[in-house]
């Protein structure tokens, strides 16, 4: 990375100490966690574990090991020796909570010590003479499909089935790391819990093969259309809404009228909000209560028709997470231009509404390794956590092969590879993990539109088999979200619950303390009423709105890039994206040129003397006086931090 500028300085006296001296050697919570399951027993000596630190890592993501998985009293006196040399070595510890994923089953306790927590879902069976029925969400779920095991899994929804993942997790962790909780172990990470409601499609056959079975799948078992469902449910609902679930679900599974898109939306509303309160927020009260903070990422994040049979809203489960996350599997930087944006924007938001800021990621190079692309190369690296950096990302674990076998089995490099990336992620939260990220722009999350039209299916679920209005939601919503990354448009993503909260003043929306000049709707989008009331007094006040696809108010990029042009290139450029933050009075600009050619050009910046961090080369240098503009030259795949004087 290269900036081109006026005056020639060394980093401003003017900048306080406390960044000057992060940049030059970020602290081990600035700074990556590789993801160990099970420290080896040989290596959890502090000699051992200075390997980590001694090759740039900030500590370790770690679990008492899978085998003998929660039993094994040897295994557990390896982890606490394990998290004492952390300690001791002031490196830091998060608790993965799971053996393998999905989250929620504690190696299968959970179901060994009562099998009626297992999850259900109400069928549709048609050719029944009674059509509506429970069965086990099993078959056909990401429970018997996913890349770790085949095992039958708990209901979210239940009570009970929470109640003893936590006490078989959590509480055997904190009985024997209670004196590091809070100290040295930092965070407890859930790994894609779900309500497992939803075909998502068949594993690749040669991969299926190497899969561990626990629990055979049913081969009689036949795909039908599923809703999740738990014992409380029907009342759950009467209470709510004073009528009877039995008389009306079948418009659970089919119907067009407004009646049946009604009973769609109680249904589902009232799914998001036990889950959020029954698995995110009982996990997130267990951690608060033990001075640690919850965290994790969940299933499926960047395909928001799934987030319906999944989590009912995923906005709402993620701001029950102390620190909300997401799932990175790809290391190729632009894939934050397909649906990777989504990945960070939704954790991203759920952090700011929640009034925090630490944002997590579980990066990795999955899909090159899958693909037989080979391991993500260092440059890859960097700049996928750039692009997150500059989308509010600030905890950094990974799944990257040449990192996690750095305290075993390294390959040639990898303490290299190591230190250049640590430093460079410790760098990136140097300056960005402490500063407010201050999107201009709400994207209207239509999660409350998807309710109304998801009709379950005897199939995989694709967009393809759902309504055409929920095509037109979904396909507008992603293009909006690509098209304002790609042009340096900042914003944050809100469901109607959430705007329904903002206050209007001063030609803007507030929400959690910061000012949103415009709302974005996508084609097909319907605001109930509180929602679309915020809408009307954001356009009386002066504020934008716009609703993809409506001539009247259609969505214009110029107009938000005239509207907010602090961050905007000359020229144009659809792969450098922009993140805005202030911290300390101080405007900050993360730009990240995710494309393969360097960008030539200037940006608007503001009036007085700004600096350009180099994350890469630890390099800072003043731009000098602005009036504006300052021109900017990023090479390919790299990153630039600009910091400007208090306002």
């Amino acid at each position: 990375m290269e900036i081109v500028w006026a005056l020639a300085a060394a980093w401003t006296t003017d900048l306080p100490e406390a960044w000057r001296e992060a940049w030059r050697d970020p602290p081990a919570e600035l700074r990556p966690l590789p993801i160990l399951h099970g420290i080896p027993s040989g290596r959890a000596s502090p000699e051992a574990l200075r390997t980590l630190r001694d090759a740039g890592m900030g500590g370790v993501v770690c679990n008492v090991a899978f085998q003998n998985y929660l039993r094994s009293e040897a295994h557990w006196a390896t982890l606490v020796r394990a998290v004492q040399s952390c300690r001791e070595l002031g490196l830091v510890a998060w608790i993965y909570d799971e053996e393998g994923y999905p989250s929620g089953a504690a190696g299968g306790r959970v179901l060994e010590r009562d099998r009626t927590c297992e999850a259900q879902v109400l069928a549709c069976g048609r050719n029944r003479p009674d059509p509506f029925f429970l069965r086990p969400a099993y078959e056909f779920t990401h429970a018997s499909n996913n890349y770790h095991a085949s095992r039958r899994y708990p209901n979210l929804l239940e009570p009970a089935a929470v109640r003893g993942f936590v006490e078989a997790t959590h509480e055997e962790y904190g009985r024997r790391l209670g004196a590091h909780l809070g100290t040295t172990v930092r965070a407890f990470f859930t790994d894609e819990p779900s309500l497992m409601a939803v075909h998502l499609g068949q594993l690749p056959e040669e991969v299926r093969r190497k899969v561990r079975v626990i629990d055979p799948p049913d081969p009689q078992a036949v795909i039908l259309p599923t809703v999740p469902w738990c014992a409380d449910l029907p009342e759950q609902y009467r209470r709510r809404h004073g009528e009877d679930l039995a008389a009306v679900r079948r418009s659970l599974f089919e119907g067009t009228a407004e009646a049946d898109r009604a009973v769609r939306r109680r249904f589902w509303a009232l799914v998001a909000d036990l889950l959020a309160e029954r698995y995110f927020g009982r996990i997130r009260d267990w951690c608060r209560a033990q001075r640690v903070a919850s965290s994790g990422h969940c299933l499926w994040e960047e395909n928001v028709l799934h987030h319906v049979p999944l989590y009912g809203n995923l906005l709402k489960s993620l701001m029950r997470m102390d620190i909300p996350g997401m799932d990175m599997l790809s290391s190729d930087p632009a894939a934050v231009l397909g649906n990777g944006w989504l990945t960070a924007a939704l954790p991203a938001s759920a952090a700011i509404f929640n009034g925090g800021r630490r944002v997590m990621t579980e990066v990795s190079d999955f899909t090159q390794v899958m693909g037989g692309q080979g391991p993500a190369t260092p440059e890859m690296m960097r700049a996928t956590a750039a692009w997150q950096a500059a989308l509010g990302v600030t905890e950094f674990t990974t799944y990257y092969g040449v990192l996690g076998r750095i305290l075993s089995n390294p390959p040639a490099g990898a303490e290299e590879t190591g230190r250049e990336y640590g430093r460079y992620v410790g760098r990136l939260n140097a300056i960005l993990r402490e500063a407010r990220l201050e999107p201009d722009v709400l994207l209207y999350y239509p999660i409350r539109d998807l309710w109304s039209e998801y009709l379950p299916v005897a199939d995989r679920l694709t967009l393809e088999n759902q309504s055409p209005r929920a095509r037109q939601v979904v396909r507008s919503f992603l293009g909006l979200g690509r098209r304002m990354t790609a042009g340096q448009v900042s914003f944050a993503v809100a469901d109607h619950e959430v705007l329904a909260g903002a206050e209007v003043r001063g030609g803007a929306a507030w929400l959690a303390g910061r000012r949103f000049g415009a709302l974005v709707l996508p084609a097909g989008a319907e605001l109930p009423e509180e929602g679309a009331a915020v809408a009307a007094k954001l356009r009386e006040a002066g504020g934008i709105v716009m609703q993809d696809g409506d001539p009247a108010r259609p969505f214009d990029p110029e107009r938000l890039a005239a509207a907010f042009p602090r961050g905007h290139l000359e020229p144009r450029s659809g792969t450098v994206l922009v993140g805005r933050f202030r911290r300390e009075g101080r405007p900050i600009l993360a730009v990240v040129n995710v494309g393969k050619d360097p960008y030539r050009g200037r940006i608007r910046v503001g009036a007085g003397a700004w600096q350009a961090a180099d994350p890469a080369s630890g390099r800072v240098e003043e731009l000098g006086p602005a009036e504006g503009l300052v021109e900017l030259v990023l090479l390919p795949r790299s990153a630039s931090v600009l910091v400007g004087p208090p306002e």
